[in-house]
């Protein structure tokens, strides 16, 4: 164990861990994240997504010591309850939130996609989530809230 210093979601944090461990356990752990989660732990899935200095990454493959000196920002870290991110809002509107778990990979990796394309169409940017596995079948309402978040982009 050592002493890692993280900065989530603003929040600068010194942890005690493996710096070999996956940033996900850090996540969940010390930060008490509820946002990014476990699912395979290969970085397959998607559901442990967060962002690193604006880019979407694998927190269960990441080791904590590669997230030193960047910023991380879970989905947790885009808006709060009071004034959600529009792309927050969007899931919100379209009510395309079934279980959650797979939230993580499809908003951050729809919004980092739409904010470079912000003109991008509903087929590209379901394209960009490929990789990302959801199985509750509420992806019309997603593809319907990433396409209201890019049509406030574009506005």
């Amino acid at each position: 164990m050592a002493a890692v210093n993280l900065s989530v979601n603003g929040q600068a944090k010194t942890v005690d861990a493996d710096p070999d461990s996956p940033l996900l356990y850090a996540l969940t752990e010390d930060f008490l994240l509820n946002g990014p989660k476990f699912g395979c732990g290969l970085a397959q899935c998607g559901s442990c997504t967060v962002l690193l200095d604006g880019e979407p990454v694998r927190s269960c493959t990441l080791p904590c010591s590669e997230a030193v000196g960047h910023e991380v920002t879970s989905i947790e870290g885009l808006g709060t309850v009071d004034q959600p991110h529009p792309l927050q809002q969007a899931f919100i509107d379209e009510q395309a939130v079934q279980c959650g778990y797979c939230l993580s990979g499809i908003m951050l990796y729809g919004k980092t996609f739409i904010d470079s394309n912000p003109n991008a169409t509903e087929a590209e940017i379901l394209r960009s989530l490929n990789g990302l596995i959801c199985r509750c079948h509420t992806h019309v309402r997603m593809a319907k809230a990433l396409m209201r978040y890019a049509e406030g982009r574009r506005a």
